[in-house]
């Protein structure tokens, strides 16, 4: 996913004018924002959400993979 540094704005800003940043999105895609200057959080058009993000079958067999790689750990925090 290619977002422009022009669609950075801070958590203060989305705050203070979120609808402002909705617009934004509609006209120029996905948002960054940017919390101490470091990007948090990705607003995108809730369409766009089934053609660019991992199939709930992907994410379930990363799951199991990770849950067999570090049983031991998981049986420790289960005492």
């Amino acid at each position: 996913m290619k977002v422009s540094t022009q669609n950075m704005v801070s958590i203060s800003e989305a705050n203070q004018n979120f609808s402002r940043i909705a617009r934004m999105v509609d006209e120029q895609g996905p948002v960054v924002v940017l919390k101490n200057n470091t990007p948090k959080y990705l607003i995108i058009e809730f369409s766009s959400v089934d053609n660019e993000y991992a199939p709930d079958e992907d994410v379930l067999n990363i799951s199991k993979a990770l849950m067999k790689k570090n049983r031991a750990a998981y049986e420790v925090l289960a005492q």
